[in-house]
């Protein structure tokens, strides 16, 4: 298996999140550690960002979005099983987009508008010439050229469920439909996870790394995908277990690997209905802003209960002192992580892993 300009090892890397993967012991947690380059190994100037340009997942310049993904892994060194790669995606919400609805650039951001007035109007088909559609394959298509031999391609922010819904509905309008019409609500949901693959599928064959697997997030060894329902903070734990979690059985069946972006202090009483997801792999912990971080004790019961259900817990970590904390606390369990660190510089990056490995 070949290695990339910006990670030599890539095919090392590759064999260890296989094992990580399958329930296998690679020494320590799987753990994708970065640090600033004191060099960049290329020299690619930059363009001078566009006048109005508000965030990355911009369409309004399409030079300027290629010159950013070219530019992307210049001045990061990558170790452990950090890999180096690219995103070439609109939005998170972006399957939203394809479906119909408009994106609202924000700072740092892109909202949808909802596209759905009413349930009479409701269309999930699928067009090919969806402009935003169109837009993520040319950059793909240009970042896989750009990147050949030097990065991969990270899968775009689909996004499913009742999030995509509530994108196209209107939040306030679609928790009316789940007590006014709640067999239209299955009955979307119903279409919306069968226009994900639609999209996936072609997206999966476009991007996945060429020796195998696919990244979100991590780079797992076969078709993998990022699940999410921030809208879960609003309902209750009976409403998420009958309206998403089938939808999380069905997609989760549906590919080799899965991860759960659980977000948000609002997210932790469906910890049990996740759980109950037996073909889920791995839980990917967001406390939400002003909550105590990943890497604080308070959220240990959590990291054991899902640790003990047979799943993986994906957390970031801000110190060796608190990596030190977690691999006492978790023992034997501390290989079931999968850590993000990011390091002032590469001798500190190195002693993360060596604290990780001792």
């Amino acid at each position: 298996m070949p290695g990339l300009l910006y990670r030599e090892d890539m095919d090392d890397v590759r064999e260890r999140l296989t094992t990580w993967w399958n329930g296998g012991d690679i020494g320590r947690p799987a753990m994708q550690v970065t640090a600033r380059r004191a060099e960049p190994l290329e020299d690619i100037p930059a363009l001078p960002q566009p006048p109005g340009w508000v965030t990355h997942y911009s369409t309004s310049d399409y030079d300027y979005r290629v010159n950013l993904a070219a530019r992307s892994c210049l001045h990061t060194e990558y170790l452990a099983e950090a890999t180096p790669h690219v995103a070439p995606g609109l939005a998170p919400n972006c399957l939203a987009l394809y479906l119909g609805c408009e994106g609202v650039e924000m700072p740092g951001t892109v909202w949808c508008k909802p596209c759905m007035d009413s349930p009479e109007s409701a269309s999930f088909d699928y067009h090919e010439d969806n402009r935003y559609w169109r837009f993520t394959q040319r950059l793909g298509r240009e970042c896989l050229r750009l990147g050949e031999g030097k990065f991969l391609l990270e899968f775009p922010d689909l996004i499913e469920g009742l999030d995509t819904l509530a994108a196209m509905r209107g939040t306030e309008r679609l928790l009316a439909d789940l007590v006014d019409r709640p067999d239209w609500v299955h009955a979307s949901l119903r279409q919306i996870t069968d226009r994900y693959f639609r999209y996936y599928d072609v997206l999966y064959d476009l991007f996945r790394d060429p020796v195998g697997g696919s990244i979100f997030w991590a780079w797992a060894p076969g078709r993998m995908t990022k699940l999410q329902c921030d809208f879960c903070a609003m309902i209750s734990p009976e409403m998420f277990a009958e309206f998403m979690v089938p939808v999380l059985r069905e997609m989760t069946d549906r590919v080799g690997y899965s991860m759960y972006h659980w977000d948000g202090p609002g997210a932790l009483e469906h910890h049990d209905s996740l759980l109950s997801v037996s073909s889920l792999t791995m839980l990917q912990w967001t406390p939400g802003a002003g909550a105590e971080p990943t890497d604080h004790p308070c959220w240990w019961p959590y990291y054991h209960k899902t640790i003990e259900a047979g799943k993986r817990m994906l957390i970031g970590c801000s110190s060796v002192e608190n990596l030190r904390g977690l691999k006492r606390e978790f023992g034997a369990k501390f290989g079931s992580f999968l850590i993000n660190m990011h390091a002032p510089s590469r001798a500190d990056a190195e002693e993360f892993i060596r604290v990780a490995e001792g």
